[in-house]
């Protein structure tokens, strides 16, 4: 058993709108998150989530501060752990690009914070957009 993958995300608005892709692999295919993906050996936690970032969706940002570490704990049905994530996600504001869907994410785009609780599954995600707005919405 290894331990747990370390990922970086980041809650990236533009005036009123957050930016979200669309999973294109599990987990969680389908659903609409933050970008963000994994931390490479050696790479800080900023740098990967300013990498994520613009792979995922082509979108430039000024990273703001941290928001939350979340774990993320995926069991099987025979009550297994089968995925373990911590989500190193910040707070960003938008600087430059148009959300264009890369690597990962099979649509990338902005949508008013109004939207964020009818679209994104993920309480745990919901919730950390919330915050980061909270604090940092409309920056």
């Amino acid at each position: 058993m290894s331990g747990p993958v370390s990922t970086a995300g980041v809650v990236c608005f533009r005036g009123d709108e957050v930016l979200l892709i669309k999973r294109g692999k599990p987990p969680r295919l389908g659903q609409w998150s933050i970008p963000g993906g994994r931390i490479e050996w050696g790479e800080a936690a900023i740098a990967a989530a300013r990498r994520e970032l613009m792979e995922e969706t082509s979108v430039e940002a000024e990273i703001l501060a941290l928001v939350d570490v979340v774990d993320g704990v995926f069991v099987g049905d025979d009550g297994q752990v089968e995925r373990h994530y911590v989500m190193i996600d910040y707070a960003a504001r938008w600087v430059s690009g148009e959300p264009a869907a890369g690597d990962d994410a099979a649509d990338a785009r902005f949508v008013p914070m109004a939207q964020v609780d009818a679209m994104v599954e993920w309480p745990e995600t919901r919730r950390v957009i919330h915050e980061a707005w909270a604090r940092f919405g409309d920056a």
